[in-house]
């Protein structure tokens, strides 16, 4: 089931908070219970068949943790550790990456082996990765969770489950354990429904249309047709910002649904293209699995904490691995290395730099612009399905395909209205048949993406104010009723643009 479905808002939303809070009043336990459910509902609407298959890990992973409790600090607690993460992984690979093994297997040794062609069950990485992070604390003595409701709920709570972000336990189970989610709070939905418009309204109304733009470039470069100069880069803009606003828009959803339900989730996103270095970039950019890969991967390698060489070597494999993570396919490996890259000469360049002068407004902006250019090129291979698509876009983006022959004095939209049929790629109506509105539509959209992502506030920040003025005992009359217009407003024209539903690009990691 999608966030941006009208069963989702319609119908499953509802029942689950009014029921959660009818058996709020009367258990919690039994509440917890059916948030429980209702998410195994979420999930199976899918394929009820991988409810199974969540139920056991979940199973497998509580009592395991049990276990390692009792025996942390010891020999046996250490076997039992390393037993149940790798059986956690084992289960990972089998359903993600064997037929990527086996394919690159066939690839290398020129070998026939039969791939499995296994349906990949959604958000495996995201709840395999939150045990993880779960089981390793029960060694280090930090978690010990002894209601399996509660460890159920914290597994497959529907809106972290799909996507992320990927939960700590001493975020979540605590919140379940107290008596605050369970009794409906007029702050929490005012917020909630605010923050939850506004990630659907990202969704629907930006990121959808941007595929619209982004789709064709790449589908048409797959294709083997020479990408040249301006639909090269109108190709890897769009989805640059189809992915932002794609990833933000669940991110805010997520925390917007679980703010109705009393629960606080942590912030997975933080206006990422506003950095000035590829440092901040992944401070900001899936905080949550940047935090997993630091303190479950990085740190465990050793850190920093054994010489210059070894740290290089350490980040460089927290990246590659961070990369396949993300898909099987060597071209998330090699997003993953390239920022592996960027990373050693940003920390190279931090190392050398006088950090005596405070960096001036030119500075920042070249700065920040050189980091949106590195990660624009990063997107590419990110989005690409192989290396040959990757490679016809950044030889467009480069010029090397070329740029274009005709009406180089026509401006931008002369030069790209020549171009892109040229390519046999299509828009709605293709470019050369679209007259000024269809020309006008884009430019909006350019526009209005680069304002919310550099001019405005992130929605964390406009949360951030609501549960200011929300927390005053003195409400002003304008915030009381401009905040709950202008979630309406962002809702409404959601709902009128959900007819063709898209799943968030998220959903196939």
């Amino acid at each position: 089931m999608l966030f941006n479905s009208y069963e989702f808002i319609f119908w499953f939303l509802p029942v689950a908070l009014m029921v959660f809070f009818l058996l709020g009043r009367v258990n919690v336990k039994l509440a917890a219970a059916w948030l429980a459910v209702a998410s195994l509902a979420f999930y199976g609407y899918w394929s009820p068949k991988y409810v199974l298959l969540l139920l056991a890990s979940a199973s497998f992973n509580y009592f395991c943790g049990r276990a390692i409790a009792k025996h942390a600090g010891t020999d046996s607690g250490r076997a039992l550790l390393a037993g149940s993460i790798g059986a956690d992984l084992v289960l990972l690979c089998l359903y993600k990456y064997a037929d990527f093994f086996l394919s690159s297997v066939n690839g290398i040794a020129d070998t026939h082996l039969q791939l499995l062609r296994i349906a990949l069950p959604i958000g495996i990485s995201f709840f395999t990765f939150t045990q993880i992070a779960f089981l390793v604390d029960c060694y280090k003595r930090i978690a010990r969770e002894y209601s399996f409701i509660h460890y159920l709920l914290f597994v497959s709570y529907f809106p972290h489950l799909i996507a992320g972000p990927i939960l700590h336990h001493t975020e979540i189970m605590p919140q379940f354990a107290s008596a605050a989610p369970y009794r409906p709070s007029a702050r929490s939905f005012a917020i909630g429904l605010t923050v939850l418009a506004i990630g659907l309204a990202k969704k629907v109304l930006i990121a959808d249309n941007f595929a619209d733009y982004a789709t064709p470039v790449f589908t048409a470069a797959h294709g083997g047709v020479p990408i040249r100069l301006v639909a090269a880069w109108v190709g890897a803009i769009a989805y640059t910002f189809q992915l932002y606003f794609d990833f933000s828009g669940y991110s805010d959803m997520a925390i917007g649904l679980s703010k109705l339900f009393g629960v606080n989730l942590p912030i997975n996103f933080f206006s990422p293209y506003k950095s000035t270095n590829i440092i901040e970039f992944w401070r900001r950019w899936h905080m949550t699995l940047s935090r997993f890969l630091r303190d479950y991967l990085y740190f465990p390698l050793g850190g920093n904490r054994k010489g210059e060489l070894r740290r290089c070597a350490n980040l460089m494999i927290t990246m590659l691995l961070g990369g396949l993570w993300h898909g099987a396919n060597w071209t998330f490996v090699a997003w993953g290395g390239l920022h592996g890259i960027y990373l050693l000469i940003n920390h190279g360049w931090e190392s050398v730099r006088p950090h005596s002068k405070s960096p001036t407004l030119p500075g920042k902006c070249f700065a920040g612009a050189m980091t949106f250019l590195a990660v624009v090129v990063g997107w590419v291979f990110f989005r690409a399905e192989d290396f040959g698509t990757a490679t016809n876009i950044l030889r467009g983006m480069t010029g090397f395909n070329g740029i274009t022959a005709q009406n180089q004095s026509g401006g931008f939209w002369a030069v790209l209205t020549h171009l892109i049929p040229q390519l046999g790629i299509i828009f709605e109506g293709t470019l050369e048949n679209m007259e000024t509105p269809g020309r006008f539509e884009m430019e909006v959209l350019l526009v209005t993406g680069a304002l919310l992502v550099w001019a405005m506030p992130n929605t964390q920040q406009i949360a951030e104010r609501l549960e200011a003025v929300f927390g005053s005992s003195h409400v002003p009359l304008f915030y009381r009723r401009a905040v709950p217009a202008l979630a309406g407003l962002f809702l409404a024209l959601a709902l009128l643009q959900m007819q063709k539903v898209s799943a968030f690009l998220y959903f196939q990691f």
